[in-house]
């Protein structure tokens, strides 16, 4: 570039004079060639980018890859011309300036790609599945070490391995420092090879006070979105160090478990009379079981007499067991390949667990909780067909009650 500043000469003979101005017009010159890359060249790459029918050239756009990378053109410019219009020594500054900056910028371009890259990963459905973020984010560190290594070589007017080598020195710092990405990378690893947590998964983290659907993994942070839209970010690597719930599965088989149980006053446990059965057999869900349950007790009882003890009978309890069995096999909203259980549980202070152990047939929220409140809805109102009672703490009004009135 000598020959662009051959009308130094004319000016006086001063070299502060002629180094001020050739440097001004250095720096108005690379400022021109920067913005007519951004306004011309930018701009036909932009056209082309429309005007493709990929998608990748588009997340670099978005990202400002092209924009980044034409701010190294005023610099290479300036490092250029730099020994032209100024003497040795101030032109060896401008010019170790001048490589820093580019580095800087460099790195930044880098930055901007690898975010271009995650954008157009995510776009695939195998980003479900195997999200990169946290590796390019390790990527980015790296990157920016170097570019720093690079900024501080240019400015001392050092070999950059040189400095590079010197890190095995201080690694011990380095590991302190960078612990927490260590860690994280290292859980990110884990997570993304045994597939144990997805962006879009629901998760329980109750230690962290997260329960909800996870919005971003990146190698430091997990971030997830309670059900009242709080937002909780989790470092990575205590999921390696805390147990956590992913309802991936329950998502995934199509149902949902209800697991609830009715507590019964063991007080109201007793036989069934003759003219209950009679009752419960005209009931459509109850009368296979009682006709059949009724031939069985027959062939049983055939031949015994004395006490009723020696002979079996129908319990109201599991009269209404059954039917809980029979109406919850009527309801076309469960899964019927799925567990389906009514069990009894062991009695205990609070009475005598009935408990129900069936599946949903959808996974939405609020069909699954209307599903279930409508089941207890119906047995909380039947049982005392039953002659059944349910089991409840007493209450202040229970205590008033028998305040007034002591027999009852």
């Amino acid at each position: 570039m000598d020959g662009w500043f051959q009308w130094l000469e004319f000016l006086p003979d001063n070299a502060f004079a002629r180094g001020g101005a050739g440097f001004t017009v250095l720096v108005v010159l690379a400022y021109l060639a920067y913005r007519i890359v951004l306004s011309a060249a930018l701009r036909v790459v932009r056209k082309v980018v429309e005007r493709t029918d990929t998608t990748w050239d588009d997340s670099l756009l978005q990202r400002r890859v092209f924009h980044r990378l034409a701010r190294v053109v005023p610099f290479a410019i300036v490092q250029m011309g730099a020994s032209s219009v100024l003497p040795e020594e101030p032109a060896e500054w401008v010019r170790r300036v001048a490589v820093a900056a580019t580095a800087v910028i460099l790195v930044r371009t880098i930055s901007a790609f690898l975010a271009a890259v995650n954008d157009i990963y995510e776009k695939y459905p195998v980003s479900e599945g195997r999200p990169i973020k946290g590796y390019l984010q390790v990527v980015t560190i790296l990157s920016y070490i170097m570019g720093g290594t690079f900024v501080i070589a240019a400015l001392v007017d050092r070999s950059p391995w040189g400095l590079l080598s010197g890190i095995g020195a201080i690694s011990a710092v380095l590991l302190l420092i960078f612990k927490d990405t260590i860690l994280s990378l290292v859980a990110s690893i884990q997570l993304s090879s045994y597939d144990l947590l997805r962006e879009g998964d629901w998760i329980s983290m109750p230690q962290f006070g997260a329960d909800g659907d996870v919005i971003d993994v990146s190698l430091h942070t997990v971030r997830v979105q309670n059900w009242d839209k709080t937002v909780v970010g989790i470092p990575t690597h205590k999921f390696l160090d805390h147990a956590f719930t992913n309802w991936r599965g329950m998502s995934e088989s199509g149902g949902r478990r209800i697991k609830r149980n009715l507590r019964l006053d063991l007080t109201t446990v007793r036989f069934l009379t003759d003219d209950e059965l009679a009752k419960w057999s005209e009931v459509a869900l109850l009368a296979d079981y009682l006709a059949e349950k009724r031939r069985a007790l027959q062939a049983s009882n055939a031949g015994k007499s004395g006490a009723p003890v020696n002979l079996r009978r129908l319990t109201n309890i599991g009269t209404f067991r059954a039917y809980i069995e029979a109406y919850l096999r009527a309801n076309d909203r469960l899964h019927p390949d799925f567990t389906f259980l009514v069990r009894q549980l062991p009695p205990d202070a609070q009475g005598l667990p009935i408990e129900i152990y069936v599946f949903t047939a959808t996974t939405a929220w609020g069909e699954y909780e209307a599903i279930q409140a409508d089941i207890f809805d119906h047995l909380l109102a039947v049982v005392q067909e039953f002659g059944l009672r349910v089991f409840q703490e007493p209450s202040g009004a229970d205590f008033a009650a028998l305040a007034r009135d002591p027999r009852a």
